[in-house]
């Protein structure tokens, strides 16, 4: 019997089957813990460093240095507290009367028939409407005060809140709510234990949409008729050319966003640690 080559045997060899690395690890992609601070940290250096050279005329665009030290002079002050607070005060406000009015609407749309076709249609109308726009017809029907500004922000807030609320529970199987009714479980208990936590994910997603739009909202009311508010602050420093604080007051509203973005994921893991 002929012997078989040696380089057919290597051949062979190279030939056999190579194990392959387990790629079920699904899509989880993970933010690094530092990456984004870092990256803002070389922004900020290589503006101040692009204004200590001249690059940049300051009164355009003041240096961080120039911001930091207005917000300094504004928390000393005390001015700062009382445009954070009124704002805070009438985001809150309306953002909570929004929701709470938003979440009913929005599951009744989701669990009858009338309501969905009655409430659709309206919110289908209404929702491309500037809520700003409103203001003044608001301030005719409640007044020069608070109702108007806080009107308008929960008119904002209600209409994002409803969609995102109806598109939840619309997105929840119908396979889970046809066996739970097939073990006869009362359409209460289907409501707050298959519904709600199918649709939470879709309502808490439309938490952050409605925070963005409740501070969109209040910096619009407040520099059209307020004398307190982050947004009355910034169109005061903006009409008197004082970049450095006008930028001030826009670090305070991304400073405030962030937060309400740190609250939300706190609330999405203490919610949602079942996925």
């Amino acid at each position: 019997m002929l012997e078989r080559p040696a380089q057919d045997t290597r051949s062979d060899a190279s030939e056999a089957p190579r194990p392959v690395a387990f790629r079920g690890e699904g899509f989880t992609p993970r933010a690094g813990r530092h990456s984004g601070w870092i990256a803002l940290a070389a922004v900020i250096a290589l503006w101040q460093l692009a204004d200590s050279a001249g690059w940049i005329n300051p009164l355009f665009l003041p240096p961080p240095s120039a911001i930091a030290m207005a917000m300094w002079k504004l928390a000393t002050s005390g001015a700062l507290w009382q445009h954070v607070y009124w704002s805070v005060m009438r985001i809150g406000s309306g953002w909570i009367i929004g929701t709470i009015a938003g979440i009913i609407v929005g599951f009744a749309i989701g669990l009858s028939t009338l309501a969905r076709s009655v409430g659709i249609t309206f919110i289908s109308a209404l929702f491309p409407i500037p809520k700003i726009a409103l203001l003044p017809l608001l301030i005719l029907w409640l007044g020069i005060g608070e109702e108007p500004k806080i009107a308008t922000i929960a008119l904002g807030v209600f209409f994002s809140t409803a969609i995102s609320v109806y598109s939840g529970v619309d997105a929840v199987p119908r396979n889970l709510i046809r066996m739970a009714q097939s073990f006869n479980v009362p359409f209460h208990a289907i409501v707050r234990r298959v519904i709600w936590p199918g649709a939470l994910p879709s309502i808490l997603a439309g938490f952050r949409i409605t925070a963005s739009v409740a501070l969109l909202l209040v910096v619009s009311a407040e520099m059209i008729g307020a004398q307190w508010g982050i947004g009355a602050f910034v169109l005061q420093a903006g009409n008197l050319m004082q970049t450095d604080q006008l930028l001030a007051g826009v670090v305070i509203l991304s400073l405030f966003g962030l937060a309400v973005g740190k609250l939300i994921n706190m609330l999405e893991a203490r919610l949602l640690h079942w996925r």
